[in-house]
C-alpha cells in the first residue's frame, strides 16, 4: 500500500480566575471537594437520629396494658392521663407509667367504680411535622447548593445566560509572534490588528476605523489558535477565548443571552480580543433547517451579528475567530463591518517548516547529528500540529531507548509513524501473503523510480502499520508543489496502479490489497476530467459547480449537476484514463521483471528497503544532497 504523504472581582468569580495571592505572587491552590455517596448516607443517619430524638415517647416506666388493668383493680392509680394513643398515669407511691392505649369500651365506667381521677388530653403534631418534613428538605436543600456551588457556577440555573467565555488577563499571557513560526504572512496581517489596540488615535486622527473582526481560516492544525493568543500577548491586552459550541444549550434563549454577556464583558475591559474558535459551530448559513423553524441556533447567531453591528468600533474591541469550514458560514457574517479581515493560515512551506521545527525542538535534546532542515525537507505537507506531534514521538522513543538525545533515526522512525501508523511487528502473516506485499509494493516502488514525474521513493517497508496497511512505499517531494501538470498526475496514477499490475505479472491473480489504491487512483482520474478539464473528448469544461469544502476531500460531497448523457461520456473517459494508464505501467513492469523479482526478494530478507538498496538494484544515481 503505497502513502503519500486581569479584570473585575465579580468577574472573576464568574469565570473562576485564579487570581496572585499578595504573598510572593503566587497562585493559590484551590482544593477541590470530591463528593461521594456516603455524604448522604451520613446526612440520613443524622436526620433519622434527630428525628427519633424528638419524636420518642419519654417515660418513667413503660408497662403493658394487662399490668395497667391489674393496678386500676388492687386500687394502686392516683391519676391518669388519657391520649389518643397512650395512658399516662401515677400511682398513689408516686411512680410514674405509661402504656399503650388499648380499645377498651368499659375502661372509663372502671376508672369511675374504681375513684380514679382522670383527664383527657389532645397533642399537637405540628412540632413533629416540622422535624419529620421541613428540616430534612431544608437540609437537602443546603447540600444541594453546596454541591453545585463546588462543581461550578455553570450549572447555577441563575447562571446559563452567562457567558463561558476564559478570560486571560495581561499578565497571564506568555505567547507573543516569536512563538509562532512558519505563517508568517499571516503575522504581518496580524500585526496591524496589534498596532489598532496599541496605538488606535494613529488611525482614527485620518478618520479611519478600527477593523472589527478578523477571521483566521486554514486547515486544523496550522496555528490559528496560537496565532489569536500571540495578538492578544503582543498587544497586551485581556483575551475572552470561547468555542462556538458553548453558545449553544438545550434551553431557548440561552445562546443569545451568553452573546449578549459576552460582549457586555468584553466592552468594560476595552481594549480586549474576543475570540471565537470553531466558528462554524456557532455560524452556519441560516435556512437550511428542513423544518423551516427558527431554532436556538439561528437565535444565537442573530444575536451575534447584532451585537458586532451594535458595538462602538473605536472601543477597541476586536473579535477573532477561526474555522476550517468557511464555506458553510452565513454570509451575514462575512461581510464588511463585521468579520473585515480574513487571513489565510496555510500550510508551512519547507522554511517554515523548519522554523516550526526549531521552536517544538527548543526544549529537546537532540544529537548532534540531527539537521531540522532535513526533516523539513521530509515532511512536506505537515502542518505545526503534526511537526510538533513528530518531535514529540521522536523523544518518547529515544527515552523508550535510554539514549542520551534524540537521533536521527528516531525522528525518521517518528515519522514513519505519524504517516504509516504504528508498527506491529507481532502481526503473524503467512509466507504466501508477505510474499504478495512484497511484489505489491516493489511494483510501486520500481514504477516510482522509472517516472521522471513521480516523487522520489524514500524507503519500501513491507512491515505492516497502523489499521489495514500490510506494507507502504513512502514518497517524498523534492519541493513543495501547488500546481500539477497533466503528465504528473498521469505518472503519479502510474505509480498507485504499479502495485496491482505486479500481483498480475508474477502470480497470475490479484488480490485485494490494491483496494486503496484504486480508490485514490479512481479519484485521481475523476478529477482530471470533472475539475481540471483534462479530456480531449469534452473539452475544457468543469463539472463541478457546487461549492466546496475547502480543507475536505471533495470525494465526501458528491454532486451531479450534468446530463445522463454527459455523466456517461465522463464513465467513459475516467476508465479510459485508468486503462491507458495500467498498459503502460504493465509494459514498464514486464521489462523490468527480473529487476522487481531482485528488490522483493531483498524485502522478504530485510523487510525495509532504503533508497540507495532500490537505486542499485536499478541501476540508477544516487541523488546529491
Amino acid at each position: 500500500m503505497k502513502k503519500d504523504q486581569k479584570p473585575s472581582s465579580d468577574l472573576r468569580d464568574l469565570l473562576r480566575i485564579k487570581e496572585p495571592s499578595d504573598r510572593g505572587g503566587k497562585k493559590p491552590i484551590l482544593k477541590k471537594t470530591h463528593f461521594t455517596i456516603w455524604y448522604f448516607v451520613i446526612a440520613f443517619l443524622i436526620i433519622v437520629l434527630v428525628q427519633s430524638y424528638f419524636t420518642s415517647r419519654k417515660a418513667e416506666d413503660v408497662i403493658s396494658y394487662s399490668e395497667f388493668k391489674e393496678l386500676l383493680r388492687t386500687k394502686k392509680i392516683q391519676e391518669l392521663t388519657i391520649n389518643p394513643e397512650s395512658i399516662n398515669g401515677i400511682e398513689k407511691t408516686g411512680r410514674k407509667f405509661q402504656t399503650v392505649r388499648v380499645e377498651d369500651p368499659d375502661l372509663i365506667k372502671e376508672l369511675e367504680t374504681h375513684q380514679v381521677k382522670y383527664t383527657g388530653k389532645v397533642e399537637s403534631k405540628w412540632l413533629t411535622n416540622i422535624i419529620s418534613w421541613i428540616i430534612p428538605l431544608i437540609f437537602f436543600f443546603i447540600l444541594w447548593r453546596i454541591l453545585f456551588s463546588r462543581i461550578g457556577p455553570e450549572t447555577s440555573v441563575m447562571s446559563f445566560g452567562k457567558s463561558r467565555a476564559k478570560i486571560y488577563a495581561e499578565k497571564e499571557k506568555k505567547i507573543t509572534f516569536s512563538d509562532v513560526a512558519g505563517i508568517d504572512e499571516a503575522k504581518e496581517e496580524l500585526k496591524e490588528v496589534v498596532e489598532f489596540l496599541k496605538t488606535p488615535g494613529k488611525f482614527q486622527r485620518l478618520g479611519g476605523k478600527i477593523p472589527k473582526g478578523v477571521l483566521l481560516v486554514g486547515m486544523p492544525g496550522t496555528g490559528k489558535t496560537l496565532l489569536a493568543r500571540a495578538v492578544a500577548g503582543e498587544a497586551n491586552v485581556p483575551f475572552f477565548s470561547i468555542s462556538g459550541s458553548d453558545f449553544v444549550e438545550m434551553f431557548v434563549g440561552v445562546g443569545a443571552a451568553r452573546v449578549r454577556d459576552l460582549f457586555a464583558q468584553a466592552q468594560n475591559h476595552a481594549p480586549c480580543i474576543i475570540f471565537i474558535d470553531e466558528l462554524d459551530a456557532l455560524g452556519k448559513a441560516r435556512g437550511v433547517n428542513p423544518m423551516g423553524r427558527h431554532d436556538e441556533q439561528e437565535q444565537t447567531l442573530n444575536q451575534l451579528l447584532a451585537e458586532m453591528d451594535g458595538f462602538d468600533p473605536n472601543t477597541g474591541v476586536i473579535i477573532m475567530a477561526a474555522t476550517n469550514r468557511p464555506e458553510i458560514l452565513d454570509p451575514a457574517l462575512l461581510r464588511p463591518g463585521r468579520f473585515d479581515r480574513h487571513v489565510v493560515v496555510d500550510r508551512p512551506d519547507i522554511n517554515g517548516r523548519e522554523e516550526i521545527l526549531k521552536i517544538h525542538a527548543k526544549n529537546v535534546k537532540l544529537s548532534t547529528e540531527v539537521d531540522l532542515k532535513v526533516i523539513a525537507s521530509r515532511t512536506p505537507g505537515f502542518v505545526g500540529a503534526d511537526l510538533a506531534n513528530i518531535v514529540n514521538e521522536a523523544a518518547l522513543l529515544a527515552a523508550r531507548k535510554n539514549k542520551e538525545s534524540v537521533e536521527m533515526a528516531d525522528i525518521e522512525e517518528a515519522i514513519d509513524r505519524v504517516i504509516a501508523g504504528l508498527e506491529k511487528k507481532g502481526r503473524l502473516m503467512s509466507k504466501k501473503e508477505k510474499e504478495i506485499v512484497a511484489f505489491h509494493e516493489s511494483g510501486h516502488a520500481i514504477v516510482a523510480s522509472l517516472l521522471p514525474n513521480a516523487d522520489p521513493v524514500r524507503r519500501i517497508s513491507i512491515i505492516p502499520r497502523g489499521i489495514s496497511a500490510l506494507g507502504y512505499t513512502l514518497q517524498l517531494p523534492t519541493e513543495d508543489r501547488y500546481l500539477m501538470t497533466k503528465t504528473e498526475l498521469l505518472d503519479r496514477l502510474a505509480v498507485l496502479l504499479g502495485g496491482r499490475v505486479s500481483e498480475e505479472i508474477i502470480f497470475g491473480e490479484i488480490s485485494t490489497g490494491a483496494h486503496n489504491d484504486l480508490q485514490r487512483a479512481t479519484d485521481i482520474a475523476t478529477s482530471m476530467v470533472k475539475e481540471f478539464g483534462m479530456s480531449e473528448k469534452l473539452g475544457y469544461v468543469t463539472f463541478e459547480k457546487e461549492k466546496k469544502p475547502l480543507f475536505l476531500p471533495s470525494s465526501l460531497f458528491p454532486t451531479r449537476e450534468y446530463s445522463e448523457e454527459t455523466a456517461k461520456q465522463i464513465d467513459e473517459e475516467v476508465k479510459k484514463i485508468i486503462d491507458e494508464t495500467y498498459l503502460r505501467v504493465k509494459e514498464m513492469l514486464m521489462a523490468k521483471k527480473d529487476k522487481m523479482e531482485e528488490l522483493a526478494r531483498l524485502l522478504l530478507e530485510k523487510e525495509v528497503v532504503e533508497e540507495a538498496d532500490l537505486k542499485k538494484i536499478l541501476n540508477l544515481p544516487l541523488a546529491t544532497a
